[in-house]
Protein backbone atom coordinates (compact mmCIF):
# COMPACT_ATOMS: atom_id res chain seq x y z
CA UNK A 1 0.00 0.00 0.00
CA UNK A 2 1.20 3.51 -0.82
CA UNK A 3 2.56 5.34 2.24
CA UNK A 4 0.32 8.37 1.66
CA UNK A 5 -2.69 6.22 2.59
CA UNK A 6 -1.22 5.31 5.99
CA UNK A 7 -1.49 8.70 7.71
CA UNK A 8 -3.01 8.59 11.19
CA UNK A 9 -6.51 10.08 11.15
CA UNK A 10 -7.41 13.29 12.93
CA UNK A 11 -10.69 14.33 14.54
CA UNK A 12 -13.31 16.31 12.66
CA UNK A 13 -12.87 19.19 15.11
CA UNK A 14 -9.09 19.19 14.50
CA UNK A 15 -9.74 19.29 10.75
CA UNK A 16 -12.18 22.17 11.13
CA UNK A 17 -9.58 23.93 13.26
CA UNK A 18 -7.29 24.03 10.21
CA UNK A 19 -9.65 26.36 8.32
CA UNK A 20 -7.82 29.51 7.31
CA UNK A 21 -4.41 27.83 7.49
CA UNK A 22 -2.05 26.30 4.99
CA UNK A 23 -2.29 22.56 5.49
CA UNK A 24 0.85 21.72 3.59
CA UNK A 25 2.88 21.43 0.42
CA UNK A 26 3.25 18.20 -1.54
CA UNK A 27 6.47 16.71 -2.82
CA UNK A 28 7.65 17.55 -6.33
CA UNK A 29 6.21 15.50 -9.19
CA UNK A 30 7.95 15.16 -12.55
CA UNK A 31 5.89 15.96 -15.63
CA UNK A 32 8.02 14.35 -18.31
CA UNK A 33 7.22 13.58 -21.93
CA UNK A 34 6.25 9.99 -21.14
CA UNK A 35 3.62 11.15 -18.63
CA UNK A 36 2.29 13.72 -21.13
CA UNK A 37 2.14 11.10 -23.91
CA UNK A 38 0.30 8.59 -21.72
CA UNK A 39 -2.21 11.26 -20.71
CA UNK A 40 -2.67 12.28 -24.36
CA UNK A 41 -3.51 8.65 -25.17
CA UNK A 42 -5.97 8.40 -22.28
CA UNK A 43 -7.95 11.50 -23.28
CA UNK A 44 -7.29 11.22 -27.04
CA UNK A 45 -5.83 14.73 -27.27
CA UNK A 46 -2.75 14.54 -29.47
CA UNK A 47 -2.31 18.22 -30.28
CA UNK A 48 1.30 18.79 -31.33
CA UNK A 49 1.99 21.20 -28.46
CA UNK A 50 1.75 18.19 -26.15
CA UNK A 51 3.31 15.32 -28.10
CA UNK A 52 5.73 16.64 -30.76
CA UNK A 53 8.82 18.17 -29.11
CA UNK A 54 10.48 19.24 -32.38
CA UNK A 55 7.42 20.97 -33.77
CA UNK A 56 6.62 22.54 -30.39
CA UNK A 57 10.17 23.90 -30.26
CA UNK A 58 9.79 25.43 -33.74
CA UNK A 59 6.21 26.68 -33.61
CA UNK A 60 5.39 27.65 -30.02
CA UNK A 61 6.69 30.20 -27.54
CA UNK A 62 7.17 27.40 -24.98
CA UNK A 63 10.38 25.97 -26.51
CA UNK A 64 9.17 22.42 -25.94
CA UNK A 65 6.00 20.45 -25.38
CA UNK A 66 3.67 21.36 -22.53
CA UNK A 67 1.40 19.27 -20.34
CA UNK A 68 -2.34 19.35 -20.85
CA UNK A 69 -3.92 21.67 -18.29
CA UNK A 70 -6.18 18.83 -17.24
CA UNK A 71 -3.13 16.62 -16.61
CA UNK A 72 -1.82 19.23 -14.20
CA UNK A 73 -5.24 19.36 -12.57
CA UNK A 74 -5.39 15.54 -12.36
CA UNK A 75 -2.11 15.50 -10.43
CA UNK A 76 -3.91 17.31 -7.62
CA UNK A 77 -5.20 13.92 -6.46
CA UNK A 78 -1.81 12.45 -5.55
CA UNK A 79 -0.62 15.80 -4.22
CA UNK A 80 -3.64 16.06 -1.91
CA UNK A 81 -3.16 12.48 -0.66
CA UNK A 82 0.34 13.49 0.43
CA UNK A 83 -0.82 16.61 2.27
CA UNK A 84 -4.45 16.59 3.32
CA UNK A 85 -5.28 14.80 6.59
CA UNK A 86 -7.63 11.86 6.85
CA UNK A 87 -10.56 12.50 9.19
CA UNK A 88 -11.57 9.83 11.70
CA UNK A 89 -14.65 7.89 10.62
CA UNK A 90 -14.41 8.83 6.95
CA UNK A 91 -16.02 6.27 4.65
CA UNK A 92 -15.22 8.04 1.38
CA UNK A 93 -14.45 11.36 -0.21
CA UNK A 94 -15.61 12.57 -3.61
CA UNK A 95 -14.86 15.49 -5.88
CA UNK A 96 -17.65 18.04 -5.87
CA UNK A 97 -15.96 20.43 -8.28
CA UNK A 98 -13.87 23.54 -8.59
CA UNK A 99 -14.54 27.26 -8.29
CA UNK A 100 -12.35 29.76 -10.10
CA UNK A 101 -10.05 27.17 -11.68
CA UNK A 102 -7.44 28.95 -13.79
CA UNK A 103 -4.47 27.67 -15.78
CA UNK A 104 -1.92 30.43 -15.23
CA UNK A 105 1.35 29.11 -16.70
CA UNK A 106 2.22 26.20 -18.99
CA UNK A 107 3.99 23.19 -17.52
CA UNK A 108 6.85 22.41 -19.87
CA UNK A 109 7.90 18.81 -20.37
CA UNK A 110 10.60 17.92 -17.86
CA UNK A 111 9.28 20.31 -15.20
CA UNK A 112 8.47 19.40 -11.65
CA UNK A 113 5.29 20.58 -9.96
CA UNK A 114 3.95 20.53 -6.42
CA UNK A 115 0.68 21.47 -4.76
CA UNK A 116 0.18 24.01 -1.98
CA UNK A 117 -3.05 23.50 0.00
CA UNK A 118 -4.93 25.91 2.27
CA UNK A 119 -8.18 24.78 3.88
CA UNK A 120 -10.75 27.57 3.54
CA UNK A 121 -13.99 25.82 4.57
CA UNK A 122 -15.01 22.66 6.41
CA UNK A 123 -18.74 22.70 7.00
CA UNK A 124 -21.12 19.88 7.88
CA UNK A 125 -24.00 19.88 5.40
CA UNK A 126 -25.55 16.84 7.04
CA UNK A 127 -24.47 14.86 10.11
CA UNK A 128 -22.60 12.44 7.82
CA UNK A 129 -21.49 14.85 5.04
CA UNK A 130 -18.75 17.47 5.22
CA UNK A 131 -18.17 20.06 2.51
CA UNK A 132 -14.46 20.82 2.34
CA UNK A 133 -13.14 23.73 0.28
CA UNK A 134 -9.41 23.95 -0.30
CA UNK A 135 -7.51 26.70 -2.07
CA UNK A 136 -4.83 25.03 -4.11
CA UNK A 137 -1.96 26.32 -6.17
CA UNK A 138 0.26 24.13 -8.34
CA UNK A 139 3.76 25.55 -8.36
CA UNK A 140 6.31 24.91 -11.10
CA UNK A 141 9.84 24.49 -9.85
CA UNK A 142 11.94 27.54 -10.76
CA UNK A 143 8.97 29.56 -12.08
CA UNK A 144 7.47 32.69 -10.56
CA UNK A 145 3.87 32.00 -11.55
CA UNK A 146 1.90 28.86 -10.68
CA UNK A 147 0.61 26.39 -13.25
CA UNK A 148 -2.88 26.64 -11.83
CA UNK A 149 -4.91 28.04 -9.00
CA UNK A 150 -8.34 26.88 -7.87
CA UNK A 151 -10.79 26.44 -5.06
CA UNK A 152 -11.30 22.68 -4.89
CA UNK A 153 -14.48 21.42 -3.30
CA UNK A 154 -14.84 17.93 -1.92
CA UNK A 155 -17.49 16.05 -0.02
CA UNK A 156 -16.34 13.80 2.80
CA UNK A 157 -18.75 11.16 4.10
CA UNK A 158 -18.85 9.52 7.52
CA UNK A 159 -20.45 6.32 8.79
Amino acid sequence: MNEVWKKPPISLSAYQGMVGHEVGVSSWHLVDQHRIDVYADVIDDHQFIHIDPERAKRETPFGTTVAHGFLTMALLSIMSYEVMPVIEGTTMGVNYGFDRLRFISPVRSGSRVRGRFTLVEARLRKPTELLSRTNVSVEIEGEDKPALVADWIGLIYFA
